[in-house]
């Protein structure tokens, strides 16, 4: 179906500030449902993972179920992102929900765990290519000014999924089966499917040069060494050892490697001039100090509330409410205040500031902190998450040309997603240490007989199991790691904070110009936004 916009109004970035049709309504409908499936699989997976070993065996290669994924999503991004700038959005997008869905299918299939790990990685494959697919493909329908009335919708996609993923795990595990976890998202991945080739009609592109495959092999292994080096530096080997020190130096030795050969290639699968753009380059910091923080809180916030305030498992996923719907509220709030004013600088500074605010707070937590001002100080940083999350791919997506969206949105992808890996591996670090240190502390000697609990966590039943002593002294535990970890997320934010005052406040494209202002020189060369056919 044709938009039916004349030369003249694609002449104008005004005018797409109007209403978007029904059919991209029923486009971004799909988008939604497949940004869930990305964000929604490991959060289900992870309910399930006791009963996935008692039934497949294999412990010792449990967190190979969940890294094999994240790696695959990592290494294939970029990927994804260039493929969609050479080849068309609708191709690649198309094709990364159908390898998810075979890896879905192939691991709800698995009948031991080096299966499942591998079906997990083709899993993982694909959802590089979801994420990436549903930011670039906004990118391309919608103009960055109009852009920010969806924030709100992607920000309650994320709160659906922290909430809703482990409730749904745990019903679909104890009344279908574990292998239901991974097929609930075939007959999702279907719908989306069915409606985004129905419907989405993007212009058709041709690969002007060959792709860059040195440039995709050494940013793989790179981006594969960077990750294993933050899963397991500290976990499984310790920090000085030397198949971390190994891995750090293939890593290094791959990224310099990577650099060096997408200045020589023709087509390079990252093009590093995106990121002469002060503005592109301040979001991917700002990107990757966000999932550092975030999903730090997110991993440390649940065992603060299960080992500390007696919360269940189920309850803790609730308690998190205010920081998950104050998040959705704010970038609601700030997606149409960027619609209306065109204006957004404000908005990363402010969510560096809350962030901050909300983290130090975090760190002032102990045994006796209520769960109504430990929820206070969550709304707080949901409040400056909500400031950044969108924004900062709404002014990635405006810093470059349109030929570069998918790189433009995979690289600030690939940031937040390289952040979140060094947050969960240094603050758990952190963590685990302070923990073992006060054990040491409050029991002395006998320390020594509850040392396994220093990486445990004991729900509300296991927890009265102990001997009072042991309790106590795991809860003051519990709460001076958590202290520790929030108190250097909160440090590391105010790098975050710093970034944004650097941001400068480049005209949204499909915004009407300023009378008698000119473009600041910052603004990428490129035609007015001119809204694809549908």
């Amino acid at each position: 179906m044709a938009t039916g916009i004349s030369k003249d109004q694609a002449a104008d970035p005004g005018v797409n500030d109007g209403p978007q049709p029904r059919s991209v309504r029923v486009v971004l409908l799909a988008l939604m449902i497949a940004m869930l499936l990305a964000m929604l699989d490991n959060m289900i997976v992870n309910t399930a993972m006791p009963t996935i070993v008692g039934e497949l065996g294999g412990l010792e290669h449990l967190s190979w179920v969940v890294t094999a994924y994240t790696l695959a999503t990592a290494a294939s991004t970029p990927i994804w992102g260039k493929l969609g700038d050479m080849y068309g959005r609708k191709g690649a997008f198309l094709t990364s929900i159908v390898i998810f869905l075979i890896g879905s299918a192939l691991s709800g299939m698995a009948q031991d765990m080096s299966q499942l790990i591998g079906f997990r990685a083709i899993q993982g494959l694909g959802a590089g290519g979801l994420m990436v697919g549903v930011m670039a493909i906004i990118g391309d329908l919608i103009p960055p000014r109009d852009r920010g009335k969806y924030q709100g919708m992607m920000a309650g996609v994320m709160a659906l999924a922290m909430i809703g993923g482990p409730l749904v795990g745990g019903a679909i595990t104890d009344h279908l089966g574990w292998r239901w976890t991974f097929y609930i998202n075939i007959p999702l991945g279907a719908v989306a499917l069915a409606m985004v080739t129905a419907v989405l009609h993007l212009p058709k592109k041709r690969a002007r040069g060959r792709i860059d495959y040195l440039g995709t092999i050494l940013l793989t292994v790179g981006i594969t060494s960077i990750v294993l080096v933050t899963t397991w530096g500290g976990s499984q080997y310790a920090w000085g050892s030397a198949i971390i020190m190994e891995l750090i130096a293939v890593g290094v030795a791959s990224i310099v490697g990577f650099l060096f050969v997408e200045t020589k290639a023709a087509e390079p699968i990252v093009p590093l001039h995106i990121f002469r753009n002060r503005n592109f380059s301040l979001m991917s910091v700002i990107g990757f100090l966000t999932g550092f923080v975030m999903f730090g809180a997110m991993l440390f916030l649940p065992l603060y509330q299960q080992s500390v305030q007696g919360a269940s498992a189920t309850n803790s996923g609730l308690l998190l409410l205010p920081m998950l719907l104050s998040m959705m509220a704010v970038s609601l709030i700030a997606g149409r205040v960027t619609t209306n004013s065109g204006k957004y600088k404000i908005f990363p500074i402010m969510g560096g500031a809350l962030v901050v605010v909300g983290l130090f707070l975090l760190s002032t937590m102990d045994t006796t902190t209520t769960r109504f001002m430990s929820g206070v100080y969550m709304a707080v940083l949901g409040a400056g998450m909500g400031f950044l999350m969108q924004i900062t791919m709404l002014v990635a997506q405006n810093s470059v040309e349109m030929k570069d969206m998918g790189v433009a949105s995979s690289s600030t992808t690939l940031f937040r997603t390289l952040g979140s890996s060094f947050g969960v591996s240094i603050m758990g670090a952190i963590f685990t240490n302070r923990v073992g240190d006060e054990m040491v502390h409050r029991l002395g000697a006998a320390a020594s007989g509850a040392g396994s609990l220093a990486n445990a966590q004991l729900d509300e039943a296991s927890l009265k199991k102990l001997a009072p002593p042991v309790r106590e002294a795991y809860q003051y535990a519990v709460s001076s790691g958590t202290h520790g970890t929030f108190l250097v997320g909160s440090i590391i934010a105010v790098a975050l904070f710093v970034a944004a005052l650097f941001v400068k406040e480049v005209p949204l494209r499909g915004s009407a110009p300023t009378p008698g202002k000119e473009t600041p020189q910052d603004a990428p060369a490129e035609a007015p936004f001119t809204e694809p056919a549908l």
